[in-house]
């Protein structure tokens, strides 16, 4: 993920437990069974790796950030710390899953490549990542709040978010045959503030200006989504959009 992002597993826990709560979808689209061999990429800290070992499945995850690593293996899980970019494993694993991970990675073909080859033939590529327009309210207000104080955003956006076209021509590419691949609108929900979300997904843009001038960029950028994101009981939902599908290995 984004070297710029520092993860807190007890921060992610608190403000943006959401992210694993909503994967079940992703999670019925692998169906994973008693015996297989799973690839959990960009597994955070353990809270899907946890369901898919709950199918008797046998799960390794993997993860750059040290902390969520750790926190997965409080869980009981086996963990490696891993670039996602150069996931350097043997055609072993009959599936690779991943959810709300992928979009940290810039560099998708390298991911592809790198998951094809740790397949078994036959194995599955099942994920969930955001998608063309995810957050692209709070994004367009980066953007512009960054370009306001001298910063081009596009060198320090984190985030990757293909459409579904694009994806698919990148799983084919790589010799995927896709079975399924959807575009899909999902508002959701904050558990809390704005900015609690933007401590822990926008650090990137934080980061690329002076410390002392972070908290009032923070206030600019809640102040413009207010309008459009929050509700007049005060609850924030932001636009996100997710990418889903599921591929195998001919």
């Amino acid at each position: 993920m984004a070297e710029t992002t520092t993860w807190n597993p007890e921060t992610y826990a608190a403000n943006a437990r959401f992210v694993a709560d909503l994967g079940q979808a992703v999670l019925q689209l692998l169906h994973p069974t008693a015996s297989e061999l799973i690839l959990d990429l960009g597994c955070g800290d353990g809270a899907l790796t946890e369901k898919i070992s709950s199918s008797g499945a046998v799960v390794l995850g993997a993860d750059s950030s040290i902390a969520q690593a750790c926190a997965a293996k409080n869980r009981g899980l086996r963990v490696v710390i891993m670039d996602g970019q150069n996931p350097c494993f043997k055609p072993q694993f009959d599936a690779v899953f991943s959810n709300a991970a992928l979009h940290w990675m810039k560099q998708p073909e390298r991911v592809i490549n790198g998951v094809w080859r740790c397949l078994k033939a036959g194995g599955r590529f099942v994920g969930e990542l955001g998608g063309k327009g995810n957050v692209e309210t709070i994004r367009l207000a980066l953007h512009a709040a960054l370009r306001r104080r001298g910063v081009n955003p596009l060198l320090v956006d984190p985030w990757y978010y293909p459409s579904a076209e694009e994806y698919s021509r990148l799983l084919t590419g790589s010799g995927f045959k896709v079975g399924y691949v959807e575009l899909l609108p999902r508002p959701t929900k904050l558990p809390g503030d704005l900015r609690q979300w933007l401590e822990t997904f926008a650090q990137p843009f934080s980061n690329a200006i002076a410390e002392s001038a972070r908290t009032d960029f923070l206030d600019e950028i809640c102040q413009r989504s207010r309008l459009t994101l929050q509700d007049p009981e005060g609850n924030w939902t932001l636009d996100y959009v997710r990418l889903r599908f599921a591929t195998c290995k001919d």
